[in-house]
């Protein structure tokens, strides 16, 4: 690999012009079919083979005219102080709000709330359900502009009015800029760690293209593979630190070819041929992380999973051919300036850098800095033994929004579990009359505060009630609910002649975090052993591939920790911008293993080839740590810092779970990168000496040398006489 990657990387020096314009071409392309394409779809929740989403589907079918997919609003309203609802003038006031809603565009039914027996048993609270003939995305702003004017000219009656629902706009707020933040932090990274603006510019320029094109596909896609908007923002999250960090290792290696007298094109092939070997591996392993999100057979996990996996991919690609093409370009600007005179090297010479003072540090007390770091993070990681999955609702809106208060009324007024009924289906011949019966035991179960009169399709084959429980939907009981009115189905079901099946949001929700949980080990296992032997392949070893897997493990229970402590417990939650703690969305934890466990081996890759690199050359164990951090461990701290900015800024995001994701992965690189591989990688390497680098025989004959240190291309190149000149045919080598 090795010696096909040194040629391809002074193939993009020297025909620099071709490869940057190939680039520029397939980004203006892309962007242009993006900018054509369709609006991207809203996120949607299925999940293939679960009962909620099979009575889903059902309802979908039998009841055609209710709009399923449709956008809904509830318009919540309140007395004045000292009146009733039931009061003839507010019951007339409540009528011209009722009508005023149904003429609403796209609005294809509004419930009376008086008809509906959805006013409170005190007369002081009513809600009117309105149902529109479009999915929220397609709402037009005449739509909500209507609903806004409704809602207006009842306050100024005096009522207390306040709404719910996703046909309800979301208030706008400051956001958006997470890029931007990202982008920015890094370069003062990038110009500190290279002391050179051209230098610094090469990552930034070639992550936004990369995720530039990246983007610009999913949203070409979008529409036609329902790519939502949370998909491009997790690919742009994940692409820009990759990309970044990719390019910042290629780049850093380039300018140590140079700092050994290397000629500029050759230093290019080599700079790809080591480190850009070790880019391959390190995308191969965030790849598979990301792509085996598969497995957990939830459509919306598997589209973000994919396109963030192809956007990484973009990214190595153009690691590989882009970066040395614009190291053709810059000559020796790419060098701090007291280096393009050549003194540099000798002025610095036998003076050791943080890393190498660090690592000998480690070396000399391996046990104390790995127990220190282990028991650090096992302490950060004790508060996500209470972890609690759920998915956001509006009760976990901002106190001040109205959804929030819509969802307040109604809880005090109707009842905590009003806002998360159940919907039961009944679906046969006669369901009309097994309906009536499965309603009657339904009443009869502990926990159901009120069962509403069954609806009956036009068919006469298929019957939904809404079924209230009387805890609220987040509340562990109305999870034992629904599991004990599914466990008593059948027995309904056989006596009526019919299918019984629940859904509705708590129901998915309670579905949804099951299907996660028992995917959760077959992702594990096929994840970390794919990555296993990608690592081995790599460092022809079976203890360091191990010791990278078990610091991983370290690194995400701390990272859950630190995100429960915040977003469930609401620790800083001011300073996060958390407006409600609650449950930890469902997705969370698997996602956050998968993108964790890829770019924890993108640090372990960068940093221990290099010890591979010098411990294959000869170095004693000990002296090949050194040399690894003397030589990797400034760029991965850059390159860690850069990746912690970049998740950072998405947390400013007002999309919540962007926001739990961009915190979660920040600590998380923070975690790994310097206390896992910073101490405890060192400190582990130091106690294994020769028995960290181990392969049996059979197996070193079994697996095939891929030579990510470059070895077999470093003896062919001392065979090769030197090219004095650029234009020279290059020398074909055996590798």
């Amino acid at each position: 690999m090795a010696t096909f990657l040194y040629k391809l990387g002074r193939l993009s020096f020297r025909r620099r012009r071709y490869v940057a314009l190939l680039w520029v071409l397939l980004l203006g392309g892309i962007g242009f079919a993006s900018s054509a394409a369709p609006a991207p779809p809203a996120d949607s929740f299925s999940m293939p083979g679960t009962e909620a989403q099979k009575a889903f589907d059902l309802l979908d079918e039998k009841f055609p005219a209710a709009g399923a997919e449709g956008a809904t609003a509830r318009v919540v309203v309140r007395a004045p102080q000292g009146e009733k609802l039931t009061d003839p003038a507010p019951k007339a006031d409540v009528g011209r709000l009722v009508a005023a809603l149904g003429k609403g565009p796209e609005v294809s039914s509004v419930a009376d709330p008086y008809k509906a027996n959805a006013v409170s048993k005190d007369g002081t609270t009513a809600y009117a359900s309105v149902a529109y003939k479009v999915p929220a995305t397609e709402l037009p702003d005449t739509s909500h502009e209507a609903l806004a004017k409704a809602i207006d000219d009842a306050r100024a009656d005096g009522f207390t009015v306040e709404a719910g629902g996703d046909a309800v706009e979301a208030e706008q707020e400051m956001g958006g800029s997470a890029e931007l933040i990202g982008i920015a932090i890094s370069a003062v990274v990038l110009l500190i760690t290279f002391g050179s603006l051209v230098a610094a510019g090469m990552p930034l320029l070639t992550a936004i293209i990369g995720v530039g094109i990246g983007i610009s596909g999913i949203t070409a896609l979008g529409s036609a593979l329902e790519l939502s908007s949370t998909t491009s923002t997790l690919a742009t999250m994940i692409g820009l630190a990759v990309g970044i960090d990719y390019a910042l290792f290629i780049v850093s290696r380039y300018r140590a070819e140079i700092a050994d007298g290397r000629e500029r094109e050759d230093a290019a092939g080599r700079a790809v041929g080591t480190a850009g070997s070790a880019v391959v591996f390190a995308g191969l392993t965030v790849i598979v992380a990301l792509a085996g999100l598969s497995v957990v057979n939830i459509p919306i996990l598997t589209k973000m999973g994919l396109a963030a996996a192809a956007t990484v991919a973009i990214a190595v690609v153009i690691a590989l051919t882009m970066i040395p093409a614009l190291l053709g370009f810059a000559g020796k600007k790419v060098l701090r300036r007291k280096d393009r005179t050549g003194r540099a090297h000798s002025a610095g010479a036998g003076k050791p850098n943080l890393g190498t003072r660090w690592s000998r540090f480690v070396l000399r007390r391996p046990l104390t800095v790995l127990l220190i770091a282990v028991v650090g993070l096992g302490t950060v990681a004790v508060p996500a033994t209470s972890l609690e999955l759920g998915l956001p609702d509006e009760g976990t809106s901002a106190p001040d929004s109205t959804q929030r208060k819509a969802y307040d009324m109604l809880s005090e007024s109707f009842g905590a579990g009003f806002n998360g009924p159940l919907m039961v289906t009944v679906d046969g011949k006669g369901a009309a009359a097994a309906a009536k019966s499965v309603g009657a035991s339904l009443a009869k179960v502990d926990g159901v505060a009120a069962v509403a009169p069954a609806q009956v399709n036009e068919a006469g084959d298929t019957a939904i009630m809404s079924v209230v429980p009387s805890t609220g939907p987040s509340d562990h009981k109305t999870e034992e609910l629904v599991k004990e009115i599914r466990s008593e189905a059948g027995g309904w079901g056989a006596e009526t002649g019919s299918d019984v099946l629940v859904t509705g949001q708590t129901a998915m929700t309670i579905d949804f975090s099951q299907t996660l949980n028992d995917a959760l080990v077959p992702y594990l296992l096929l994840v970390v052993g794919l990555a296993f032997l990608l690592l081995m392949l790599v460092f022809r070893s079976i203890l360091v591939p191990l010791k990278a897997a078990l610091g991983f493990l370290l690194s995400v229970a701390a990272a859950l920790g630190a995100v429960v402590a915040v977003f469930q417990w609401g620790w800083l939650a001011d300073l996060v911008g958390v407006d409600q703690p609650g449950p930890i969305m469902s997705m969370m934890p698997i996602f956050m293993i998968g993108v964790v466990f890829g770019l924890a081996m993108d640090y372990e890759v960068f940093l221990v080839t290099r010890m591979r690199e010098a411990y294959v050359h000869g170095a004693r164990p000990g002296e090949a740590v050194v040399t690894g951090f003397r030589h990797g461990g400034r760029v991965v701290g850059a390159a860690a810092i850069i990746m912690i900015s970049v998740f950072s800024g998405f947390i400013m995001e007002n999309n919540d779970m962007i926001k739990m994701m961009g915190f979660g992965l920040a600590v998380a690189v923070l975690f790994d990168a310097f206390v896992v591989r910073m101490a405890i990688v060192p400190a582990v390497m130091a106690l294994l000496g020769k028995a960290a680098w181990w392969l049996p025989r059979w197996l070193d004959k079994a697996l095939p040398n891929v030579d990510v240190e470059g070895e077999k291309l470093q003896k062919s190149l001392d065979r090769a006489p030197r090219a004095g000149d650029e234009d020279r045919e290059l020398e074909p080598v055996r590798g």
